[in-house]
């Protein structure tokens, strides 16, 4: 637990915030080079998100200004904080990783702010650091304590193997995922993550997190692939990984998961891939007195994953699709984009839920389309293919 911060410190921090701000696209990158010059920390990140003006350095850059900007009040980023801790749980940040990252953002700020950044500057960036990093540490324990401890339980990575593997639509494959010690496996919250650690053929280590796509069993999870154009990990699940392959698998993860009490309608809005996490809420909570309405937007029918699923246990479904491709139009088939202004007409938004998953334009409309109908952020509830912080800006 570290000492509260001095007024000092304090007055530093505020004095300083607009700078870092003003110059906070230049640190982040300069952080990242630093942190990924070093070839233990470089493995705990997906090197597909650190390209160009990667969107991790966005996310990154927003937690940077909003906790100089609330330093005096931490407590309104709890929200932010948790799913901070439950993405580090989940990819198996530990307390020595920690250090890394303060020598990288210290440095970077040096290295941007030049003779600007004095020694006393220096020194309260590195002390509100560490307020923050040992909040995250602190949480990030009760989570591996707890998952430890639940039943089927484990701490760090877990071998699993693949009992199967079945093709879903043109781009998208399951895979059921059995450990290999023949034990039981925690229970998960329907739509939460599995974290992965993949040795790919070149023996680089690869961390990856998917969404599960099943209801909780006791026995095996399952989770759901596309397969994306340049996507390393994706392409060697679809083209490498068979029957039998082994995969290090750490505990579930996430703050994103549907809890059925005191809900009365739950709309489950998916873009592509983004329909695992609804798929697991169906399967968890579907039929059993919840009203559930399924939304899906994919490119074409092809492209659309596990329908039988959803038509069997959604009391609604409706598909949009980009592309018809000429096809017959059927009920609950509608061609174009989802349309917020559908969403108003056809749902209950003044008693509904809205979880939403999917890419990051999709994510966007949806939010923003809830918002701007009066739906309280309370019913809104969203995963991320990427950084929240460009969901929400």
């Amino acid at each position: 637990m570290s000492s509260p911060l001095s007024e000092a410190t304090l007055q530093i921090i505020e004095a300083t915030a607009p700078v870092v701000a003003q110059h906070v696209d230049q640190i982040v990158p300069a952080m990242y080079r630093r942190l990924l010059a070093d070839e233990e920390i470089r493995a705990l990140f997906n090197m597909s998100n650190q390209e160009g003006q990667a969107p991790q350095h966005k996310a990154l850059a927003n937690a940077l200004v909003a906790y100089a900007t609330h330093i005096r009040t931490p407590n309104v980023l709890a929200e932010a904080v948790e799913r901070i801790a439950q993405k580090h749980a989940g990819l198996q940040i530990l307390p020595e990783h920690y250090p890394h990252v303060a020598d990288a953002l210290l440095g970077a700020i040096s290295e941007v702010l030049g003779e600007a950044a004095t020694p006393e500057i220096l020194s309260a960036w590195g002390e509100a650091y560490w307020q923050l990093a040992h909040i995250l540490i602190g949480r990030e324990e009760d989570i591996y304590q707890g998952t430890a401890e639940a039943s089927g339980g484990w701490r760090g990575w877990r071998s699993f193997e693949i009992a199967e593997k079945r093709r879903e639509a043109t781009d998208i494959v399951s895979f059921v995922l059995r450990p290999v010690d023949g034990g039981a496996v925690v229970q998960h919250l329907p739509g939460q993550y599995l974290s992965f650690r993949f040795h790919l053929a070149d023996g680089e280590e690869q961390r990856r997190n998917y969404s599960i796509s099943s209801a909780p069993n006791g026995q095996t999870y399952r989770i759901t692939v596309k397969r994306e154009p340049h996507g390393r990990v994706s392409n060697w699940l679809h083209e490498v990984a068979e029957v039998g392959q082994r995969i290090d698998v750490a505990p579930p993860a996430g703050d994103f998961f549907l809890d059925p009490r005191d809900k009365r309608e739950v709309v489950l809005l998916s873009g592509g891939v983004g329909l695992t996490p609804m798929i697991s809420m169906l399967e968890a909570c579907g039929g059993k007195g919840l009203r559930m309405i399924h939304v899906h937007a994919a490119q074409d029918p092809e492209r659309h994953a596990m329908t039988g699923i959803s038509g069997r246990l959604a009391d609604a479904t409706f598909a949009f699709y980009e592309d018809l491709g000429g096809r017959e139009r059927k009920e609950g088939v509608l061609e174009g984009r989802i349309d917020p202004v559908w969403l108003t007409e056809n749902t209950d938004i003044e008693q509904a839920d809205y979880f939403i998953c999917g890419p990051v334009g999709f994510m966007q409309a949806m939010v923003r389309g809830l918002k701007a109908a009066n739906v309280p952020n309370a019913r809104i509830h969203h995963e991320f293919f990427g950084p929240a912080a460009e969901v929400l800006g």
